[in-house]
């Protein structure tokens, strides 16, 4: 039957349901069970205990099966926790509720109550005695049999996918309890969780695109934020010392599996530490949110055996390209080299482009889809680090890792920039790549310049990807299937 002409059908039925003056849409019972906590209290007793179990239970929930034999028929009852059947007798109903049965769809959330026995197969079932109907589902759910797999339906009806493929419902019970451990981890080391800005006069941070928006009272422009850090910052510089945020970024930038222009991130500041300590931190989190998850260090992404016994390797961005990249080291030296071994791999830089962005190209093209098991990369070009600390030894590179899982960055850290006169410096180098046309470059920022003069204390500080944290977490290709609603061009678009 084509979904038009069963759309029509329902409109049918729940106009005749109405006539007959039953409520489609009720709002006054009290649930006090879920299929989980009944399956896990009774589910290992035979026949005989349960004939001993003396309770009557109430579930609610949508119906997801209707198996009639006449006189008597089994439902499926699907709630937030899972299924479980239901047996319905019409000599136990009546007539009347039991012809309410027959005037169900697939769909429907319903309400029943009743003690509980198991079937000759070994199936633990409700022995319903009340039945209800609480709200008339009129369009029909997908056929169970194809399921919901259809990607793009998924993404835009996500309540769909979440009714018809259990293991959706899974990954986001997985997700919030992934930001629950974090918290508990972050608690342990006495962070003090803040918020800061979702709306910023300055779109700084990070280096990317902003969305633009407007403030009619002020009169101003603001934008959506693209990291929190330089408000986490001020906040070090405050004496706060240890904080973190779980919060919301946005990059106006492409989509992919691992791009969504609205995300998450867990970004954290600690003084009186190094990029080093974070990342003895960092392997800490990442293990100690394994061990919870999978009761282990090793686990499956993808097909791929993915093993977070620390320590994990650490190796500088130059030597990573030397020996992941097979590209020499003289290369690496020289800008018109470096240019036209980029071009070579297909790479579109100006004459003009900087050496330090030339060797991230090359990075990016050669070496990191070959970071499979964990690795920090360390000693990024100053120029692509525009917050971060200069090294000691070696002022062309700074004190900065990125965390690399699966080929893909995970986590972005440094010891902090707390150098005045350098920052300004730096803010404008970026003017002038903002000038030759990247609009990613970051903007020059007075404010927090001058927060740096009062005097910011040394400190170290991360952003992680939850999203990408969660996908590895939750075996899922796509960051799309880890958030629950993926930004998507609308159909009249």
């Amino acid at each position: 039957m084509e979904e038009g002409e069963l759309l029509k059908k329902r409109m049918e039925k729940t106009a005749s349901l109405k006539a007959d003056g039953i409520g489609l849409y009720a709002n006054d019972v009290r649930v006090r069970d879920t299929t989980a906590s009944i399956l896990s209290r009774f589910d290992g007793m035979d026949h005989d205990a349960l004939a001993r179990i003396n309770e009557s239970f109430t579930l609610a929930g949508r119906l997801m099966a209707v198996r009639n034999f006449g006189k008597a028929a089994f439902v499926d009852l699907q709630d937030r926790k899972g299924r479980i059947q239901g047996y319905i007798n019409k000599n136990a109903l009546g007539d009347n509720t039991f012809s309410l049965l027959k005037r169900l769809d697939i769909g429907d959330i319903i309400f029943i109550a009743g003690g509980i026995f198991k079937t000759k197969t070994g199936e633990l079932t409700i022995e319903v005695d009340k039945l209800r109907l609480l709200s008339k589902a009129i369009r029909p759910l997908p056929e169970k049999w194809h399921g919901l797999t259809d990607v793009e339906v998924r993404y835009r009806q996500r309540y769909l996918d979440l009714i018809v493929n259990p293991k959706v419902k899974d990954v986001f019970y997985k997700r919030s309890r992934i930001i629950q451990l974090i918290r508990q981890f972050m608690e342990e080391r006495e962070f003090l969780e803040v918020e800061t800005p979702m709306m910023q006069p300055k779109a700084g941070g990070a280096m990317a695109r902003p969305f633009k928006t407007h403030h009619n009272a002020l009169g101003m422009d603001f934008y959506l934020r693209i990291a929190p850090e330089l408000y986490l910052k001020r906040l070090i510089t405050g004496g706060l010392e240890r904080v973190y945020e779980i919060n919301r970024n946005f990059r106006n930038e492409g989509i992919s599996t691992f791009h969504n222009p609205e995300f998450t991130m867990m970004e954290f500041y600690q003084a009186y530490a190094t990029y080093e300590d974070l990342m003895i931190m960092t392997e800490e989190m990442f293990t100690f949110i394994a061990r919870e998850i999978f009761g282990s260090l090793n686990f499956q992404y993808q097909g791929t055996e993915i093993d977070l016994t620390p320590p994990w390797p650490r190796i500088p961005v130059r030597e990573a390209i030397i020996r992941h990249g097979k590209i020499a080291p003289d290369i690496l030296e020289d800008p018109l080299k470096a240019i036209a071994c980029a071009r070579k791999l297909g790479l579109p830089v100006r004459d003009s482009e900087p050496l330090g962005k030339v060797i991230m190209a090359i990075f990016d093209e050669t070496v990191e889809k070959k970071l499979i098991q964990p690795h920090f990369v360390t000693h990024y070009p100053v120029l692509v680090s525009p917050l971060a600390r200069r090294n000691t030894e070696n002022h062309d590179v700074t004190d900065r890792f990125e965390l690399f899982i699966y080929g893909k960055e995970i986590a972005n850290a440094f010891s902090e920039l707390n150098d005045p006169i350098d920052q300004r410096e730096r803010f404008l180098m970026q003017r002038k790549e903002r000038e030759a046309g990247d609009e990613e470059a970051h903007e020059m920022d007075e404010d927090y310049i001058k927060v740096l003069e009062y005097g910011m204390p040394p400190a170290a500080g991360e952003g992680v990807g939850i999203d990408r944290m969660v996908m590895l977490f939750t075996d899922c290709p796509s960051i799309r299937d880890v958030i629950l609603f993926p930004h998507m061009r609308t159909k009249e678009g």
